[in-house]
């Protein structure tokens, strides 16, 4: 047997909880940094510095969620059926993780490729075609990036340890660091200071690059050093298999209708009432500062949550505990109405907000967390029940519907700013937007979300992965690996 592939290892060892060893446990760590190492603000550079209307901008979103429904099958049914001596998603990650990066330098350099002399259309048809590129590798990336985490380890104790790990160090050790710094830059810029709005293409071209450059490398070291050691099955599922697969599969069904229905509910941006309402991009750092302070506990929590609650009832309040303090947020910069309202002034809603961020940072250990290994532990379960491993294909289906949820929301706020009369060129001329565009970009990241996510709660009523069928799931799953691993080398 290859030794990139372990099916099955001793748990009378003690050191199985450490399997993943301390290069790989570094590598995770930088690749964990590098997804959150980006300055953000897709739709704000499209729209504002590229310069593609809301309107063309609504409609690439439409042909763009189109293109993810089709793609996103056959890539999945390809990934699935992938054998080689690498694993099943490491081949991908190696050689698209060059082009990825390539194509991604190439979005934030579009305000000088394009030039001045481009029309809107030519704009838009420019960028819709290279977000389908994007969205085309970015699917095949997504897959293997899911699928290697469930395959990493065959425990969930040394998984649950990484996972841990990675999310409590990459915060600590500035992952955030490029939207700071950016967030400053903006407030800068929107006060006239270094140069004035006319610099804001130079600062998105010059930061987006740069993040993007460092997070490809930090990436592309964790995919060379990582190792896949839950052995895929020889034969391969069929397509009518990998939807049985799908259907069969009550955890990560219930799972993925939760987590559709909370990108459902994402409709709304904090980054763009910060900006066009309090003119302070800046308070997303400063208002977090309480809440950075309590975030490095958060996870020191988890296994006390553990013990108390059940993983179904701690991914439903990891998922929505932003939502439960933003409804306090609403209601208190609602008072004085939609022209006089706190919600437009500075230093209230700079308290506000840090209470806010502190309530919610409490759960972070376990929003991060938990969601995260119950859908690893639902791979698991695929496996226990079909006797094969369905990851690409759960996956496909996990990231469809979060994608066409996310699309949906994000159109859906689109067509909404449009309504209240939002014009994100104002931003670029110093002009100050309507009250009521101000009151909705508040209302649209605070109890729209809010009310929109109780219906995520309904799905997770019916999962039932209790911890005795987990024991007995593993004890098992054991048993088998043992025996594949037997054969093998026979």
């Amino acid at each position: 047997m290859e030794d990139h592939v372990v099916s099955c290892i001793d748990r009378s060892d003690p050191k199985y909880r450490r399997y993943v060893g301390v290069r790989e446990t570094a590598a995770y760590l930088v690749y964990d940094m590098s997804q959150s190492y980006h300055i953000g603000d897709e739709k704000r550079f499209a729209t504002t510095i590229v310069g593609i209307t809301q309107q063309a901008y609504a409609k690439i979103i439409a042909i763009n969620g189109v293109w993810d429904v089709v793609n996103d099958l056959f890539i999945g049914m390809l990934v699935d059926r992938t054998r080689t001596r690498w694993g099943k998603f490491k081949p991908y990650l190696m050689f698209l993780a060059i082009p990825g990066t390539i194509l991604s330098v190439i979005y934030w350099l579009l305000p000088m490729i394009l030039g001045g002399s481009v029309t809107g259309l030519q704009k838009a048809a420019v960028y819709l075609a290279l977000q389908m590129v994007m969205e085309a590798v970015g699917t095949f990336q997504g897959i293997a990036r899911k699928g290697i985490m469930a395959t990493i380890t065959p425990f969930p104790e040394d998984r649950t340890r990484l996972i841990t790990f990675a999310n409590l160090f990459s915060g600590l050790l500035g992952e955030k660091l490029p939207g700071i710094f950016f967030s400053a830059l903006l407030d800068l810029f929107d006060n006239g200071k270094l140069g004035g709005q006319k610099n804001l293409p130079k600062a998105f071209m010059t930061m987006g690059t740069f993040t993007t450059i460092a997070a490809g490398i930090g990436a592309f070291w964790f995919f060379y050093v990582c190792r896949e050691r839950i052995q895929q099955s020889v034969r391969s599922p069929s397509l009518r298999d990998s939807f049985r697969t799908i259907l069969r599969n009550k955890p990560v069904l219930m799972l993925t209708l939760s987590e559709t229905l909370s990108g459902l509910a994402s409709v709304g941006s904090k980054r763009d009432y910060l900006i066009d309402v309090l003119h302070a991009a800046s308070f997303e750092t400063i208002c977090g500062i309480p809440g950075a302070i309590i975030n490095p506990f958060s996870y020191a929590w988890i296994p006390w949550f553990r013990r108390h609650f059940s993983d179904r009832t701690l991914f439903v309040l990891g998922r929505n505990c932003m939502n439960i303090f933003s409804v306090p947020v609403f209601l208190i910069g609602s008072i004085g109405g939609i022209k006089d309202g706190i919600y437009k002034k500075r230093i209230p809603m700079a308290i506000v907000l840090a209470v806010y961020e502190m309530c919610f940072t409490v759960f972070w250990g376990v929003r991060s967390v938990i969601p995260t290994e119950m859908y690893n532990e639902s791979m698991d379960y695929c496996e226990w029940k079909n006797g094969y491993r369905g990851e690409a294909m759960i996956s496909v289906a996990r990231g469809l519907s979060e994608k066409i949820a996310g699309k949906v929301g994000n159109l859906g706020s689109v067509l909404v700013s449009i309504w209240s009369g939002y014009d994100p060129r104002k931003y670029v001329r110093g002009d100050a937007q309507t009250d009521k565009a101000k009151y909705t970009l508040f209302a649209m990241w605070t109890i729209v979300p809010a009310v929109m996510a109780v219906f995520s709660v309904i799905p997770m009523l019916f999962y039932d992965l209790s911890e005795s069928t987990k024991q007995q799931m593993y004890a098992e799953l054991e048993v088998r690996r043992a025996a594949m691993a037997a054969q093998e080398e026979a």
